[in-house]
């Protein structure tokens, strides 16, 4: 079997790493793979420092007939028996290659975004596209987002994303409390996102005004660059008189040595396709509290796994804060429960079922 990757992003975001990922492990296997990226893309860097067979094609606008011509040129070259794309554009760079240079190469799509699928003429022919012959869906929760626009639902298949359990190896670094001079003696609460809209941080912020009046003393931290949302969510914290309870970090490229030492993720997110942050905390034995939003209850279950709260419920998530900080036996049963369900969302699993997947086709 010989594949073709195609991404048209340019930055590394959580696509890119779930591809570099299945590249990985599929070549381990022995599977022959290409990947065709954007010129210039982060992932065009990885596939060099990492000598993978790749081409690079310049992006330019997301209906790029230039863009279909060279994965029509790439799939004739390497021979590729199926292309496996990863994001929306190279979604349509494939379509487009299939209709326009005649690639009648099987079309498989892997769907991350947690919203619906535009009601545009485009997007109509896309994904009704009879090239495309699977559509990965990162969890249960984007299958029935997608589903009531797929005209073929048998199409549709899960494909949880994974993690590489071995990135987080280290134990507690003692860095968060040395550099953000934290009291010893108070438990790290904190989230680990992108300053985002959809990662709801003004839920975060109430939670924490909650926790603070209610006289729980803890240092609060915000890990995560500027998703849009980094001057709203500083504007908040100062209404709220928190300035001096909530720690920004910034963007930290130093996750998988940090995280350990948190005691607690509070994951806030009103939407989420997945939220492999969780699944991050779950592999360095830290407790999560979270909401009910898109993929999450398919890594946290209730009382097994982790807590959650409906969305936007900060009263709801401070109370599931306390319990778990005043329950040890709790935390351990969480713990144990994490580390179990861990095994279901690694990159190994995440391979093996998209090999699988192939396979069928």
């Amino acid at each position: 079997m010989t594949l073709l990757h195609l991404s048209s992003a340019l930055s590394w975001r959580g696509g890119e790493q779930q591809l570099a990922y299945l590249v990985e492990e599929l070549s381990a296997k022995g599977l022959q793979q290409h990947v065709l990226c954007a010129r210039g893309s982060a992932l065009a860097a990885r596939c060099h420092e990492r000598r993978w067979e790749h081409s690079t094609y310049r992006k330019g606008f997301s209906v790029n007939p230039l863009a279909a011509r060279a994965v029509a040129r790439i799939c004739r070259s390497i021979g590729a028996d199926l292309v496996h794309v990863h994001d929306s554009h190279a979604h349509t760079f494939a379509c487009l290659a299939a209709s326009l240079f005649g690639n009648r190469i099987p079309i498989v799509l892997s769907r991350r975004v947690d919203f619906s699928i535009g009601g545009n003429a485009l997007s109509r022919w896309k994904y009704d596209h009879p090239q495309v012959k699977k559509i990965l869906c990162v969890s249960e929760a984007i299958r029935q987002i997608v589903l009531p626009a797929i005209r073929r639902p048998e199409r549709l298949a899960v494909v949880h994303s994974g993690i590489d359990p071995e990135r987080f190896r280290y134990g507690a670094s003692g860095i968060l409390r040395k550099q953000y001079q934290l009291h010893a003696d108070r438990p790290i609460i904190a989230n680990v996102a992108a300053i985002a809209p959809h990662k709801d941080y003004f839920t975060f912020v109430d939670t924490v005004e909650i926790l603070v009046n209610k006289g729980h003393r803890a240092s609060f931290l915000i890990i995560g660059g500027d998703g849009g949302e980094e001057n709203s969510i500083r504007a908040y914290i100062r209404e709220k008189g928190l300035v001096d309870q909530i720690v920004l970090t910034g963007f930290r490229n130093d996750i998988p040595r940090i995280l350990p030492e948190i005691d607690l993720l509070l994951f806030t997110s009103k939407t989420e396709g997945l939220g492999t942050t969780v699944l991050d905390a779950f592999a360095c034995g830290v407790p999560v509290v979270a909401t009910a939003a898109g993929g999450i209850p398919e890594m946290v279950e209730e009382g097994v796994s982790g807590l959650l709260a409906p969305v936007g419920d900060a009263p709801q998530l401070a109370a599931q804060v306390e319990r778990l900080l005043s329950e040890p036996s709790l935390r351990e049963r969480l713990l144990a429960g994490a580390h179990k369900r861990l095994a279901l969302f690694t990159k190994e699993a995440m391979a093996a079922r998209t090999l699988e997947i192939y396979r069928q086709l």
